[in-house]
């Protein structure tokens, strides 16, 4: 079923993405923006993650692979400096474009299957997601 596969790929995504959300707050912590707002977003990416947890127990999550291979080949190691930043940013930008596209795929499969209670999950979570890649591309000009 595709929507095991999503739910353990959006799953994991929210893990490691809020693992990245970490890394670069600990990283520029001498950007008081960054390490507030970069804390709070891996709190969402947390949360989210937990959400999910029953529905992936429900639809019996298939875990696939491919976000932890994005973290690693994306995130190995907070780089320093102005550029640095701009491209740790472009990096967490590209992770929670493929939560945002799994809420996407999960919302119009939550339908599909008339499971209310997921798709509930998928809209407050799809718009925190939208609100991190807000943030990321605002901070990023």
């Amino acid at each position: 079923m595709h929507l095991a596969h999503y739910l353990g790929l959006l799953h994991r995504s929210q893990i490691e993405l809020g693992e990245a959300f970490h890394q670069v707050a600990d990283g520029h912590e001498e950007e008081p923006d960054v390490f507030v707002t970069c804390t709070k977003l891996a709190a969402h990416c947390e949360d989210h993650a937990r959400q999910l947890e029953p529905f992936a127990q429900r639809y019996s999550e298939d875990s696939p692979d491919e976000p932890e291979r994005l973290h690693s080949d994306l995130f190995q190691g907070v780089r320093t400096g102005g550029l640095g930043l701009l491209r740790d940013l472009h990096d967490l930008y590209l992770m929670a474009a493929e939560c945002d596209i799994s809420w996407t795929v999960i919302g119009q499969a939550a339908q599909g299957v008339r499971d209310k209670d997921l798709f509930a999950v998928v809209q407050r979570c799809e718009g925190e997601t939208a609100k991190q890649l807000k943030w990321i591309r605002t901070r990023m000009k």
